[in-house]
């Protein structure tokens, strides 16, 4: 697919999964697109963990909160580091959100599908952080973010958006 059509066909899949091993060469691929987002003043506060052993993907299963059933046969789990860069300021949210954009784009490129889960384990009930002790993730990190990957089992469905002139304009606000 080219860019433009990757965009497009991204959405955020919450179906099942098919039980269709993700290749170790594709999480490569993923994790590395998602390293080559830009980062505020180069800091670099997102890591990765790619997550396809059957027996820790059952232990992180078994921490996260059952109103998100995650059937995927692979995971990528979000670190980031609260880094401060530019007069006192730190971009590590900016810095992971580009890298999971990157990432869920190179997910659809590559056959697979996945969602952005983050809302789910960053409550109070800190199940990011039951995440990364389980994969033994230092206290200085904190994992924001898991990317289900695999072959979706159910029909992708697109959410309706608003229509481009509600939403974007030229040379001023709703001009």
């Amino acid at each position: 697919m080219n860019t433009l059509d990757v965009i497009k066909a991204r959405t955020s899949y919450r179906g099942k999964y098919k039980n269709t091993p993700v290749s170790r060469d594709d999480l490569t691929k993923i994790m590395e697109a998602g390293l080559a987002a830009p980062s505020g003043c180069n800091t670099q506060t997102t890591s990765l963990i790619a997550v396809d052993d059957p027996d820790v993907m059952a232990r992180l299963r078994g921490v996260i909160e059952p109103e998100f059933k995650v059937s995927s046969p692979a995971m990528i789990c979000v670190l980031t580091q609260y880094i401060k860069s530019y007069r006192d300021r730190c971009f590590s949210v900016h810095d992971y959100s580009a890298a999971i954009e990157n990432m869920l784009l190179a997910i659809v490129d590559l056959g697979y599908e996945s969602c952005w889960v983050e809302g789910q384990i960053t409550d109070d009930d800190a199940i990011g952080r039951k995440m990364a002790d389980i994969l033994g993730v230092p206290q200085d990190y904190e994992l924001i973010c898991f990317l289900p990957v695999g072959v979706a089992d159910e029909p992708t469905r697109f959410p309706k958006k608003k229509a481009f002139g509600e939403r974007a304009w030229f040379n001023g606000f709703g001009g």
